[in-house]
């Protein structure tokens, strides 16, 4: 059993920084691929970046390429979401999510354990 705590969300100016926490318990969190997630009013949720075991790889999302950046700290059971140049669209509640076996996905189904979500609020 996992359980995963987010932190950091809160409103941010387009252009601006925001960096999101994820806390996991116990002391399997190296076991897990870990994943960011997020989910807009009126939409479906959808897959941000993901992060293997031991952070050696990383993979994202289009619309988040190239300004959001994903990491994980072992030690510290951690992991993190760096948004950087947010816009006004990334204005979502964000989920971290752990997933138990097999490569890190973007599918959101392969996720067995997911946090209760930080709300970003991106303004223009």
């Amino acid at each position: 059993q996992v359980q995963l705590v987010e932190s950091g969300g809160g409103l941010v100016q387009a252009g601006g920084s925001l960096r999101l926490s994820c806390a996991a318990s116990g002391r399997t969190f190296s076991r897990y691929a870990m994943g960011w997630f997020r989910q807009a009013p009126g939409k479906e949720r959808e897959f941000v970046a993901t992060i293997t075991r031991n952070g050696g790889s990383t993979y994202y999302a289009d619309s988040v390429k190239g300004r959001f950046t994903i990491s994980r700290d072992n030690a510290e059971n951690t992991v993190y979401l760096q948004m950087d140049s947010p816009k006004p669209e990334d204005t979502a509640v964000y989920y971290c999510a752990a997933q138990g076996t097999g490569w890190s996905s973007s599918v959101m189904s392969r996720y067995d354990y997911w946090g209760q979500g930080t709300q970003v609020t991106v303004s223009s």
